[in-house]
């Protein structure tokens, strides 16, 4: 009787095979790229030299190899392999799983169960391998595209180890359509222009790439195309973007670094790739000008207001034009001078308040708008700033019973340079008084 997710059908006939399946590798030699998972020295070359195989979680993108890994994986452990999707199995279904894994267990078969999309599961769903996988019934070895640390228990990561797998480089790719050119007893009938524009459009996903092989195959044509006619007859494939998953995260983060580092070329990409992406602009225009008073602040006073401006401008004239003005102000942002200094002294005045809790001003500088409140001291003391020679008193501001602190401290650079002048001079000042 044929396991529960296993394959029980017939293979069909080689040449109607996808050219993924015809092209899968038969051992861990055969896998392209990834290296640094698989390699003599990595932590699978080690644990397969010691027979010590453990739970697994690989993260990567689609098309890299996650579910061929753990396939040969089962191979060369000499483990049943079933595989599950998170997206189409529930609770019912991994119940079977688990029985029919005990069973073969008790004949002396060990189960590498393979689950697809694991992060789809919910965390009583996650909660339900732990007792299998302690007790010996599964070896489990999940795969996500999404960072693991986000999406699975902690539970779950304590008792499996996290192996990053990369998208492939164009060196891989290469290999792969070598690979796949080999396969079908054929050169692809390009130019070596369009080859490379070829290994851009899979974009890393070397499943991508053999489709996409695939349907230059069935053109049948010899004559060999240039760029600009492969790209009519191919659609490249989307970017991998997911506006609320790790890939959202780690290109806003790219682009304020690139901000931060004051290189608007940098700084440009990683706005266009998020746009081509489908992030919503209005998302970007509110991150800019976090941007312009985090990063940017009194260096260049202007700066939040060039990004409001943009903002505005996009909102008024929608898409794509209004993307333009959000361009130049990331433009604007990029080359404007840094200072965080702002930044920094609210921070510092804010744990500061926390701290000192519910201390009151000093009495000299309340309002006494009562006869009880003039006895109690309130104003007794206050010197006008305006009746003094150099418009400063120089008075305390802080409560009583509190040092006074320093929060700000701007630097030498744009707009700041001059309020820091303006700083050490009222600083010079109160030490006179």
């Amino acid at each position: 009787m044929a396991d529960l997710f296993d394959s029980g059908s017939a293979p069909a006939p080689a040449k109607m095979q996808p050219l993924a399946d015809r092209l899968r590798p038969r051992s861990l030699a055969e896998v392209i790229g990834q290296e640094q998972v698989i390699g003599p020295e990595s932590p699978l070359g080690v644990m397969l030299a010691s027979g010590a195989l453990s739970s697994l979680i690989f993260w990567g993108p689609p098309g890299v190899g996650k579910t061929t890994i753990a396939r040969l994986l089962a191979g060369e452990s000499d483990l049943h392999f079933v595989q599950i999707s998170a997206i189409f199995s529930g609770v019912a279904e991994l119940k079977k799983v688990f029985e029919a894994a005990k069973i073969r267990a008790g004949n002396g078969q060990g189960t590498l169960l393979f689950v697809d999309e694991i992060h789809r599961f919910n965390k009583a769903q996650q909660d339900g391998f732990l007792p299998h996988m302690e007790d010996g019934t599964i070896l489990l070895v999940g795969a996500t595209t999404e960072n693991p640390s986000f999406e699975l228990n902690a539970a779950l990561l304590s008792r499996a180890q996290v192996l990053v797998l990369e998208r492939l480089s164009l060196t891989d790719l290469e290999r792969l359509a070598q690979r796949a050119e080999k396969e079908l007893g054929r050169a692809l009938p390009l130019s070596g222009d369009a080859r490379a524009a070829l290994l851009e459009m899979a974009d890393g996903d070397g499943r991508a790439l053999l489709n996409l092989i695939e349907q230059i195959n069935a053109w049948n044509s010899d004559a060999k195309l240039d760029p600009a006619a492969l790209s009519k007859r191919l659609m490249r494939r989307a970017a991998q973007y997911d506006k609320s998953g790790d890939g959202h995260y780690n290109l806003i983060s790219a682009l304020h670094k690139s901000v931060r580092g004051s290189d608007p070329d940098a700084s440009l990409y990683w706005f266009a790739r998020m746009l081509t992406g489908g992030e919503d602009p209005r998302y970007l225009a509110r991150r800019i000008t976090r941007m312009a008073v985090e990063d940017i602040g009194l260096a260049d006073t202007n700066a939040h207001r060039v990004c409001l401006d943009a903002w505005e401008t996009y909102e008024r004239l929608g898409s794509p034009e209004g993307e333009l003005a959000l361009a130049q102000a990331v433009i604007y942002l990029a080359l404007a001078p840094k200072s965080n200094a702002a930044y920094v002294a609210y921070k510092a005045a804010m744990k500061a308040a926390k701290q000192t809790g519910s201390e009151p001003p000093p009495k000299h500088i309340l309002n006494a708008p009562t006869g009880l409140m003039k006895d109690q001291g309130y104003g007794d003391g206050y010197t006008y700033d305006h009746d003094a020679e150099d418009g400063f008193s120089g008075q305390n501001y802080f409560p009583e019973t509190m040092k006074r602190g320093t929060y700000y401290l701007p630097v030498e650079r744009g707009y700041e340079r001059e309020l820091k002048k303006r700083v050490d001079y009222f600083a010079k000042l109160r030490a006179k008084r």
